[in-house]
């Protein structure tokens, strides 16, 4: 076994973030000094150096209990629109207090864990050099709708993902599609290396992994929650059409309980009896849904890999996504899932239903994507290559 080089890490990230902390908390157990940035007040429960709270587009100065992805349909749709028009205005402020903490810290690495508005902030600290005795090196991560949803939203956005772009030493993904287009239209040049790994680092086979014995209940599970890129809407019109043919059909519904826009569709769609809103849950929590369901359902219209899928994957659920060019890295429709149109409810509807009638295709997927996970998305697997990326890069 090699020698591992200890290094000093500056994460600029939401640090309310599951998928933020599952990636920093490897790190700082495994010793290395961790130090973060958090545009958003938090806790975490793994060793710190140091936490400084960094807001920039209007995030929150008060510690929220919600995690990021369980506020309202509407909210989440309003802050969106919100923060992609004038949170750009916000990050020189914000960056000369970043600028600052790095030049205290001194940091071997500065890895932004997402680019708006994160990786924007770092690139604004760090591109003039001002006030910093040594550039350390610098590391953005893209995750999923970076590129196809918010940088092209407005001309500030896309003029910094492109400053981040070109400030960077490195850029990690969590798909090969992303890699792509930040070298052909968000200005990455073709000689700064790249990694491809799950956003939060990958599964932890430990916690998500297959039940003893298949599922035979029809049990439906959407973990994704309420996101402007992810169409609900459809998704719970796709369900009267399923119990149509499926009576016995259950329906369960991530980080959901009590939000009004859902359960006014429940009432609408004569529903309820067959649909379960669940709070958030922690990823022990999920596992066992996970393991209870034949099927998880990831109806968006946006996305590079989603955790939630890989782990409900990992757990045995048959996949049922968008079809888009990411997830297309994982799923080959007909074989371990099926691709759908996520804005058509019958698409989703006759998805489901194929995957509910065919159990030779759920098992065969189940095999499949067993293995698949083990290979390219088993969460020390990857994290190994990722302190390999960040020696490589410092």
């Amino acid at each position: 076994m090699g020698i591992i080089t200890l290094m000093r890490l500056l994460f600029v990230a939401d640090g309310r973030s599951p998928i933020a902390q599952n990636w920093m908390r490897y790190f700082a157990e495994r010793g290395d000094e961790v130090y973060l940035a958090s545009t958003f007040a938090c806790d975490v429960d793994f060793p710190l150096k140091r936490l400084e709270f960094t807001p920039v587009a209007f995030s929150a100065v008060k510690k929220q209990t919600s995690r990021p992805g369980t506020a309202s349909a509407r909210t989440v749709g309003l802050r969106t629109l919100i923060r992609q028009r004038f949170g750009p205005l916000t990050i020189p402020r914000s960056a000369r207090k970043l600028r600052a903490f790095i030049q205290e810290v001194q940091p071997d690495l500065v890895h932004a864990l997402r680019v708006p508005y994160e990786g924007m902030l770092a690139a604004e600290a760090l591109s003039s050099g001002r006030g910093l005795d040594t550039r350390p090196s610098f590391i953005a991560s893209i995750w999923g709708n970076d590129f196809t949803l918010h940088a092209p939203s407005t001309p500030l956005m896309g003029y910094y993902t492109r400053k981040t772009m070109q400030t960077v030493n490195a850029l990690h993904a969590d798909c090969e599609r992303d890699i792509r287009l930040a070298r052909q239209r968000w200005s990455l040049s073709q000689e700064k290396p790249t990694l491809v790994t799950p956003g939060n680092g990958g599964v932890r086979t430990d916690v998500f992994y297959p039940p003893q014995t298949p599922v035979k209940e029809p049990v439906i599970i959407n973990p994704r929650g309420f996101r402007p890129y992810v169409k609900m809407e459809a998704f719970f019109k796709a369900i009267p059409l399923v119990l149509e043919k499926r009576a016995d059909a259950k329906f369960i519904c991530s980080s959901m309980a009590g939000e009004s826009q859902a359960l006014s569709w429940m009432k609408e769609l004569n529903i309820e009896h067959a649909v379960q809103l669940n709070p958030p849950l922690t990823h022990a929590q999920m596992a066992d849904v996970f393991r209870g369901a034949q099927i998880v359902v990831s109806p968006a219209v946006h996305d590079g890999t989603p955790n939630s899928l890989l782990e409900g994957m990992a757990c045995g659920c048959f996949p049922i996504a968008g079809d888009l060019e990411s997830i297309r890295e994982w799923i080959t429709h007909g074989q371990n899932g099926l691709l759908v149109n996520p804005n058509d409810p019958q698409s989703i509807a006759d998805g489901i239903l194929l995957a509910i009638q065919r159990e030779d295709l759920r098992l065969e997927a189940a095999g499949l994507n067993a293995n698949m996970i083990s290979a390219r998305a088993e969460y020390g697997l990857n994290m190994k290559k990722v302190g390999e990326f960040y020696k490589s890069i410092t």
